[in-house]
């Protein structure tokens, strides 16, 4: 069951439903599995926390797609 963690700066004004449907509906034809066997979840992080929570918890060779920002 694999499960996707979206997680960003709280404020954006976008649907994070529509937002979560998109990614499960990607994830599901390039893994070739059902969707309903996919998870996603979206969640707010603190700007004050990223580094702590996110940037510093998620090491370079996680990171598949883009560049993990850390806060100066």
């Amino acid at each position: 069951m694999p499960h996707i963690d979206v997680k960003m700066f709280p404020g954006r004004m976008m649907n994070k439903k529509n937002l979560a449907e998109k990614l499960l509906k990607t994830a599901a034809e390039e893994l070739q599995i059902p969707a309903e066997n996919l998870s996603v979840s979206v969640e707010d992080v603190d700007p004050k926390k990223w580094n702590e929570e996110v940037g510093a918890a998620t090491p370079d060779d996680k990171i598949y797609a883009g560049k993990m920002f850390r806060a100066e």
